[in-house]
């Protein structure tokens, strides 16, 4: 089986005789550690073809160069170990019980630095660890989120409670084991859940996010925005997308489920008009804010429900030439993609990170007059089997 030759067999010796202990501990986190990458590719392209080569024939998959401290997001959570010392790391799979971790070969190098200064620091002042069952403690998770192209780190400080003794002195000792650490942040979650991050939040150093330049649009990244975490394939992603569009200049793109506007503003470059529709107001600013910073005007973004925002556009004759959709994990619905199809048009890009709910998707769009031009599968997630494919439609 042909697969892209974006790795090299150097990258995986390097590696290959590693071991990682934190297998035999129950951390889940690698499933396919074991097999050398050129197969993980050729059970990955497999997955590809038996769930969408029926709409086509699905071009050979993109693998990593270094598929190797790819991650630029890492989250570590406190426990006690032996003799009540602090420690953080992640949970077993399947469990809440969690396994001390110091370094981490799919995390970049910086995370886990900045993982360590912090929880130095939680030490040093003697921050008690938050227990789930008896819900006592201060402390809860590390977040952290390295840049690639600034090398800075935006560290999350995730509490119980608002009141972090000593913050200010705290923030200095952090900065000190650290310096790559340009911002920390304390959230505060007090809820009873296994959600990370709660709603409340306040700036302990720095501006509160840190920004990173992807397909040359800077981005800027605080502690709850979606954003990509592997940078390298990232890059190839969007690009593979914005050619499978065939942007020339001339056209409208909507760019729906839009986020922070990762995508249309990528794409911005080679449009006429980019349209960006999002449910989530929060992103809706950051869009706005990442458009403004990089001095894009042929792109707005509304916070409304794509579905409805379609249907209006099409009930008033409007259109847009290319539709992009990267919905989560379940995928689109049927009235989306209904009203996607009502407004006619000439082709749609569909990023995903769940064949299989594409494959659902793409049956009723293929029912509705659809015919797949591209399949193309990218490795994002070395190591382990998450896959992501871009698939390009147009009309019969």
């Amino acid at each position: 089986m042909e697969i892209k030759e974006k790795h090299t067999e150097k990258a995986y010796k390097e590696k290959e005789q590693l071991s990682c202990p934190l297998l035999k501990q129950g951390c889940g986190g690698c499933p396919m550690l074991a097999l050398p990458y050129e197969e993980q590719l050729r059970k990955k392209q497999k997955k590809i073809k038996k769930l969408l080569g029926n709409f086509g024939k699905p071009q050979p998959i993109i693998g990593m160069e270094n598929p190797w401290h790819y991650r630029n997001k890492a989250i570590s959570t406190f426990t006690y170990a032996q003799g009540r010392q602090v420690k953080s790391g992640i949970y077993v799979q399947g469990t809440h019980h969690v396994i001390p971790v110091e370094n981490c070969l799919l995390h970049h190098p910086a995370l886990d630095e900045a993982v360590r200064a912090v929880r130095k620091a939680v030490r040093e002042f003697k921050y008690p660890v938050y227990d789930e069952d008896r819900k006592t403690g201060l402390v809860r998770h590390i977040l952290v989120r390295h840049s690639l192209a600034e090398d800075q780190i935006l560290a999350v400080l995730v509490t119980s409670s608002p009141v972090l003794p000593g913050a200010k002195a705290f923030a200095k000792r952090v900065r000190q084991l650290c310096p790559r650490i340009t911002t920390l942040v304390q959230n505060i979650n007090e809820r009873s859940t296994s959600a990370v991050l709660g709603y409340k939040e306040r700036i302990l150093y720095g501006k509160g996010y840190i920004q990173d330049t992807l397909c040359g649009i800077r981005f800027r990244i605080s502690g709850s925005s979606f954003y990509q975490i592997n940078p390298v394939q990232t890059e190839i992603l969007y690009r593979t997308a914005a050619e499978a569009a065939g942007l020339d200049k001339s056209q409208t793109v909507l760019d729906a489920y839009c986020g922070v506007g990762t995508i249309g503003l990528s794409a911005a470059s080679r449009a006429k008009k980019v349209i960006g529709v999002e449910l989530n107001k929060s992103a809706v600013r950051c869009a706005w804010e990442n458009a403004r910073e990089n001095g894009i005007q042929n792109a707005q973004f509304l916070c409304a429900d794509a579905t409805d925002f379609i249907r209006k556009m099409a009930a008033k004759g409007e259109r847009a030439d290319v539709v992009f959709m990267d919905p989560p994990r379940a995928g689109s619905t049927p009235e989306f993609l209904r009203a996607v199809s009502s407004m006619r048009p000439e082709k749609i890009v569909y990023v995903s990170c769940n064949p299989e709910t594409q494959k659902r998707d793409l049956e009723l769009l293929t029912k509705d007059g659809w015919q797949v031009k591209l399949i193309q599968g990218v490795d994002m997630f070395p190591h382990t089997e998450g896959i992501e494919t871009v698939v390009s439609l147009a009309r019969k």
